[in-house]
């Protein structure tokens, strides 16, 4: 409870950023994104490294935050890497790791956590990005809309997980891994992300984005939505059991590191995406 008024006070003042660089799109927008999977690589190349990993931690931390730097020149209509240009990352990667871990280096664990970090922390939040400028998409509105119903229900569905586990909870979901978890909580989760997705469906995503699901969608993009909230929040309560910290760095006064703030959302931008494009339909 000490920490409470700490959490809440930074989320006033973080929420509205988020928000306006959402609304503004483009340089705001992918600085925010760049910003943020950068922090989130460097965190967990730390987490990797308590447990005696040697990832290529400067080179993966710049590789994430120019992802988000690519998805935006691309929707510039920019030159991008292609997909072989791509591809070339990996024997450059090798080839940083060769000389600079060696054989002695465990060069195995290198080159793959760094590769992971990459892609776990820039490649997912990226999509928030492309949610932004998604093919529906036809003005600031409409894009800011799309990418706050991935980012709302998330936080809805911690909320319905937490007051259901504090009412209800009894049966632990994966005590090895996140002690305080509940059933109770993940079924609350689910119930709260649903109510919320068809709110926005409802009463948001018509006027802003002239945009509509049909209750079936409603209905697959919440459940799914929830599953892949409480996935992605155990996979960082995963790594830092592994790591044996509480908090991924102390950088977020009440709120602990980058990572402990995104790692729902790094599950939950990517599957919105595609649900999104999946179960969207023009409003009439």
């Amino acid at each position: 409870m000490r920490e409470f008024p700490k959490r809440v006070l930074v989320a006033i003042v973080l929420i509205p950023i988020v928000v306006g660089c959402v609304w503004v799109g483009g340089p705001a927008l992918v600085t925010l994104l760049s910003l943020a999977s950068g922090v989130a690589a460097w965190e967990f190349y730390r987490m990797a490294e308590s447990r005696g990993a040697r990832p290529v931690a400067a080179l993966g931390i710049v590789l994430s935050a120019l992802v988000p730097v690519a998805v935006h020149a691309r929707v510039l209509g920019l030159w991008v890497p292609s997909v072989s240009v791509v591809a070339l990352l990996v024997p450059l990667l090798l080839t940083v790791v060769l000389f600079v871990r060696g054989a002695e280096g465990s060069p195995l664990a290198a080159t793959g956590t760094t590769l992971t970090g990459v892609v776990y922390t820039g490649g997912m939040l990226s999509f928030a990005y492309a949610l932004r400028y998604h093919d529906f998409v036809v003005d600031a509105r409409g894009g800011t809309a799309l990418v706050l119903l991935p980012l709302l229900v998330t936080w809805l569905n911690d909320a319905g997980a937490y007051l259901a586990g504090r009412t209800w909870g009894r049966a632990k979901l994966m005590p090895a891994v996140s002690p305080g978890k509940t059933w109770a909580g993940a079924y609350g989760a689910v119930v709260t992300s649903v109510l919320a997705t068809w709110v926005l469906a409802v009463y948001v995503l018509p006027p802003m984005a002239h945009l509509t699901m049909r209750p079936l969608g409603i209905m697959v993009v919440g459940v799914v939505l929830s599953l892949a909230a409480q996935v992605g929040d155990l996979a960082e309560s995963m790594f830092k059991r592994e790591a044996g910290v509480k908090d991924s760095s102390a950088l977020i006064p009440g709120h602990g590191g980058m990572l402990d703030r995104v790692d729902s959302l790094l599950f939950t931008l990517p599957v919105g995406y595609v649900l999104l494009g999946t179960f969207l339909g023009y409003a009439p």
